[in-house]
């Protein structure tokens, strides 16, 4: 299975270092070997059957993020004639799918999931990242190294890699309106402005009440499941939907183990990447760099 495959990789990466690396205890690891999420945590519930895809959510995240504009305006829709995904420009993407036998698409909204057992946190060796007791996942960009393995152990594919300084790595994702709202008790900037109250706010464990009670009051409407709950271990976010998970681009065959289960015998290993791949990265940023200023070079000669 896909979601299988992309263990075993994970775990054949992480072997691979220990090849070539010096061996010794995760401390991160450890912590995150007994790490159960916080039962206070908040979270989003989103109902896919409420969501007209008016992209309201992105202009949000964007305006609260600082974050630069993107090609095609918010109100252009025609960008959800093909599936996107998060990037270092758009913590946030909605994407439409046609489902069969509904007269009607489903509008589903993708951001990072906020992990009770975070993946890209327990393969970080740096320790690049945090679970906050209110629910957020968020990033040390001071002390990343730039080697992408919270990439590769994210079961939602969800960080992206900021390629515009690779002497400065950062990843990107959405922090869950950790330092401006969360912290303070808000809700994130997506949920203030959704107008059709896709998004619920609020602690974790009443949500999953919610949405147990939605689906026990209108049962032809629903899937008997919210997405999220239990899967990896549970996320923040989590979902209700009318149609078959898997119709609406989502992985039903993750499990309900957190990665880390998969994993943590090789979360010991300290991979060789902390001293190897930014160097490489840089060596790649500066090939690049030389052939463009031989092309500008070689124009200015020509003119």
């Amino acid at each position: 299975m896909k979601a299988m495959n992309r263990r075993k990789f994970l775990k054949g990466s992480l072997l691979g270092g220990a090849a070539a690396s010096v061996i010794g205890k995760s401390k991160n690891a450890d912590a995150a070997a007994t790490f159960g999420g916080y039962p206070e945590a908040m979270g989003v519930l989103v109902d896919l059957t409420r969501c007209v895809g008016c992209r309201s959510c992105e202009a949000a995240c964007n305006k609260e993020q600082g974050l630069p504009a993107p090609a095609q305006p918010f109100d252009d829709l025609s960008v959800l004639d093909h599936k996107r995904r998060t990037s270092e420009g758009a913590y946030t993407v909605v994407n439409r799918y046609e489902i069969p036998g509904q007269d009607h698409p489903l509008f589903r909204k993708i951001q990072c999931n906020h992990c009770n057992e975070p993946a890209c946190l327990t393969s970080c060796f740096v320790k690049a990242y945090t679970k906050t007791p209110e629910g957020a996942v968020i990033y040390d960009p001071t002390v990343c190294v730039g080697c992408r393995t919270c990439m590769v152990a994210c079961p939602f594919y969800v960080p992206a890699y900021s390629y515009s300084s690779v002497l400065n790595p950062v990843i990107k994702k959405c922090i869950f309106c950790y330092d401006t709202r969360l912290k303070f008790g808000r809700p994130p900037a997506c949920v203030e402005a959704c107008p059709r109250e896709v998004l619920t706010f609020g602690k974790r464990q009443d949500l999953i009440k919610i949405g147990n009670q939605r689906i026990k009051n209108y049962p032809d409407l629903y899937e008997d499941h919210i997405y999220g709950e239990n899967e990896v271990g549970g996320t923040s976010w989590m979902y209700l939907s009318s149609a078959p998970f898997e119709q609406v681009g989502f992985d039903t065959d993750l499990g309900t183990q957190p990665i880390l289960s998969y994993v943590k015998e090789f979360l010991t290993v300290v991979p060789m990447v902390l001293t190897i791949w930014p160097a490489l990265f840089a060596g790649f940023h500066l090939l690049a760099t030389r052939k463009d200023v031989q092309k500008k070079e070689e124009k200015t000669e020509k003119s």
